[in-house]
């Protein structure tokens, strides 16, 4: 309860934030459609409106406010619109024996996680094996890490067509693996550098205790080094997921992917149908909460097992 509560009024404020937003986004539309249904606005066209800020707008056309929170093509919908979209899509149909429509969202979750799944195990072993590579080795921690920080100042809009360019011309079969590899880039990052904190964080006195006893560097790394490392590696590891959930998304929408999240926000901006692109974006969201939680269990059960606190 003691999480739940923070979540759910951090949720309220947003939400409320939303509400207010509304009217601001929409009035110029609702404007528009009250002039072309006969209704009188202040300005009376529309080339006259466009020099007249939102909040003139809204308090010369009290009476037009509320007609914002119920456009079929709003700019920014409701809540509440957004919430019956993503039911219509996910558990309208699940209900119908439709959850693998090609129209479900449940559908385009699953490829999506496909994707997110290899790129975060991928991305997560390279982390892993660079943050190793780093603590034992003074040229890698030289090398390595300089460039693994510059890696991270590519953008990764710039990034993402590169790679599926380049894996189109290694004869890579498939728009999986480009975006498994998108999703890797966004993770290994923060996996590395929570790793390498983690391995590092043994005080002196617990290294110098291990060499009395003889210790050798393996057994030094499996009993000290990692046990200590957990904390900050299943730290790294939400940041990463939720990383690698955003990669593949964003490699959805330059390889002309007609499943999965990013391709129904693609569709929905090139269709004009906010509500899919919100709905989406809505069930990502929810997505990426879901695997973030799975991982906090994992890491209260690893950690206890191991004798820490979670």
């Amino acid at each position: 309860m003691r999480s739940v509560l923070p979540v759910l009024s951090v949720l309220a404020v947003i939400v409320g934030l939303w509400y207010l937003a509304v009217a601001p986004m929409n009035i110029r539309v609702a404007l528009d459609q009250a002039e072309r249904g006969g209704e009188v606005v202040t300005p009376e066209t529309p080339l006259a409106r466009q020099n007249v800020s939102v909040w003139a707008l809204m308090i010369r056309n009290p009476d037009h406010v509320r007609a914002g929170y119920a456009l079929d093509r709003p700019r920014l919908p409701t809540p509440q619109q957004v919430g019956r979209e993503l039911w219509k899509t996910t558990g309208a149909m699940a209900l119908r024996g439709r959850a693998w429509s090609k129209r479900s969202l449940i559908y385009h979750s699953w490829i999506t996680l496909q994707s997110t799944f290899w790129g975060f195990l991928l991305g997560t072993t390279l982390g892993i094996l660079g943050a190793v590579a780093i603590v034992y080795s003074r040229v890698s921690d030289l090398s390595l890490m300089p460039w693994a920080i510059i890696s991270q100042t590519v953008p990764i809009v710039a990034l993402a067509p590169m790679i599926i360019v380049l894996s189109s011309q290694l004869g890579i079969e498939g728009r999986g693996v480009p975006k498994a590899i998108i999703s890797a880039y966004l993770c290994y990052f923060p996996v590395l550098v929570g790793m390498v904190k983690g391995l590092r964080s043994p005080r002196r006195d617990q290294l110098d205790l291990l060499r009395t006893y003889s210790a050798s560097g393996a057994q030094t790394f499996s009993k000290l080094r990692l046990p200590a490392s957990m904390p900050y590696l299943f730290t790294s590891l939400k940041i990463g997921v939720a990383a690698a959930l955003v990669g593949t998304i964003v490699g959805e929408l330059p390889t002309g992917a007609i499943s999965g999240l990013g391709a129904r926000i693609l569709i929905g901006d090139q269709f004009g149908t906010p509500l899919a692109i919100w709905s989406a974006l809505i069930a990502a969201a929810i997505l990426a909460g879901v695997l973030v939680t799975l991982l906090d269990l994992v890491q209260r059960i690893t950690l206890r097992r191991m004798g820490m606190q979670a």
